[in-house]
């Protein structure tokens, strides 16, 4: 029963560490194909949305 647990315990650290590095590398491999000014844009009309100055 002590062995269950702590096998459940171990694979709830580590599926969130696994999706976080999923994410991670998604997340900079999707925007590295992408034109900076995209980016900009992007991160831009986010700022906008969110009600944060930005100029």
């Amino acid at each position: 029963m002590t062995t269950l647990t702590a096998k459940s315990l171990s694979a709830s650290r580590f599926v969130p560490a696994v999706f976080a590095a999923a994410l991670g590398i998604a997340l900079i491999t999707l925007t590295g194909h992408v034109q900076a000014a995209a980016l900009h844009d992007a991160a831009h009309d986010v700022r906008h949305a969110t009600g944060f100055p930005c100029h």
